[in-house]
């Protein structure tokens, strides 16, 4: 578990692009539990910019640090149910 200010607090991430898991970024190195959620069919833009010379993804490495992540089709009624027992 992590240590800060926010250790104890769980915080899901349903953002893309840069502001919003810039925040939870900020937030999961305060301490909180980050929960990344990407859906299926939508992949996170920022997979696929500014890789290094290796193909590592390292926006979307530091946007995602010190988070988990699940990939759920909110569509479907069960990943909806497993979203809300997070």
């Amino acid at each position: 578990m992590n240590q800060g200010p926010l250790s104890g607090i769980k915080v899901i991430d349903l953002s893309l692009l840069l502001p919003g898991p810039l925040c939870s970024m900020y937030l999961g190195d305060m301490g909180a539990e980050i929960i990344k959620v990407e859906n299926p069919r939508a992949m996170d833009a920022t997979r696929v910019m500014f890789k290094k010379a290796n193909g590592a993804p390292s926006l979307y490495l530091m946007l995602n640090r010190n988070k988990k992540a699940i990939t759920l089709n909110l569509k479907k009624e069960k990943s909806r149910e497993i979203l809300l027992n997070y």
